[in-house]
């Protein structure tokens, strides 16, 4: 009997002290990793006090979330582990949010956290999964800009909803015949003062896209228009900064554990892709389909232009929001 009682307590014991928590994958620090490195060498060289935001990350996998970086997890989250690589404690918790996020809000304890899936659930590759690690970082340091939740509720655009949904579904006249027809004679003439930004025929087609600018400002309502910059300065601006930090990279080192990864694209090679696909989403969009998506290549052109004709806009970028 004691022999029995000596061996069911060792098998309880071991059971209990032989579980271990639930690690991330080796592949996705390795993802987080090379986002952070890249802020902390490029980033305040394209938006300064970038690096002085704390780069949070929420990753959903399947079943499990893993907090990275957070200052003070709630008390759903249990430790993981203290990651070597990521040189900090990661904490865990049942999955809350869709394993397909790529998003960034006030998740956990009122500090804005990239929730994010991986890079299979999100259908992207290394490469393209940690430039948009960087976009949402850039929305952690837009949000932490003085007075953006007040400069917000000051637009009135949220129809009392109090949980910012309002962002995605708000009512701007998408499908409206003459507004679309301003919109494409907009994006035709920004398109083509991109293209020429280093010709001759610059300045004049410059011109021609303030004006087709103007045009689509004026038939908008006031609140429709307010939306419109408001999410050109958040989403298309992110946007731009994507590419700014890809054309911080041309020589830049990844790490050897990034290149290895199977997927893995060279940033330089990344960077023509990028700026060739967001040339083509500018033109090809369509507004009563694409939406608010259409917001993100104008900002993405805006920008380019901005740096074209004003090398220190982004100094006004904080206090004449919108």
């Amino acid at each position: 009997m004691k022999s029995f009682l000596t061996t069911l307590i060792f098998t309880v014991f071991s059971v209990a002290y032989g579980q271990t928590n639930p690690t991330m994958r080796y592949e996705d620090k390795i993802r987080i990793r090379e986002a952070i490195n890249i802020s902390n060498q490029v980033g305040d060289k394209i938006w300064k006090g970038i690096n002085e935001v704390p780069f949070v990350v929420l990753l959903v996998t399947d079943n499990i979330e893993f907090l990275i970086n957070h200052p003070y997890p709630s008390d759903d989250f249990k430790f993981s582990e203290n990651d070597t690589i990521l040189n900090t404690k990661i904490f865990f918790r049942p999955r809350k949010f869709p394993d397909w996020y790529l998003a960034t809000f006030p998740a956990v304890n009122g500090v804005n956290c990239i929730v994010v899936g991986t890079p299979e659930k999100t259908n992207k590759n290394s490469t393209d999964w940690t430039i948009t690690l960087l976009h949402e970082h850039f929305h952690q340091y837009q949000f932490s800009s003085p007075n953006f939740y007040k400069n917000v509720d000051s637009l009135e655009l949220s129809g009392g909803d109090k949980t910012g949904m309002w962002q995605l579904n708000y009512l701007f006249p998408y499908e409206n015949g003459t507004v679309i027809e301003k919109y494409k004679k907009f994006v035709s003439a920004l398109s083509k003062a991109l293209y020429t930004i280093d010709n001759k025929s610059f300045k004049k087609n410059f011109k021609k896209y303030l004006l087709e600018r103007n045009k689509l400002k004026n038939i908008l309502k006031p609140a429709d228009y307010r939306y419109f910059s408001f999410q050109i300065w958040q989403e298309g601006i992110a946007r731009y900064t994507e590419y700014k930090f890809l054309q911080n990279l041309d020589n830049y080192q990844p790490s050897k554990e990034m290149s290895k990864l199977a997927d893995f694209i060279n940033f330089k090679k990344y960077k023509e892709e990028f700026y060739l696909s967001q040339s083509k989403s500018l033109m090809n969009s369509k507004l009563e389909i694409d939406k608010r998506i259409c917001f993100y290549s104008i900002g993405f052109a805006e920008g380019l232009l901005l740096d074209k004709k004003n090398n220190k806009w982004q100094e006004k970028f904080f206090t004449d929001k919108f």
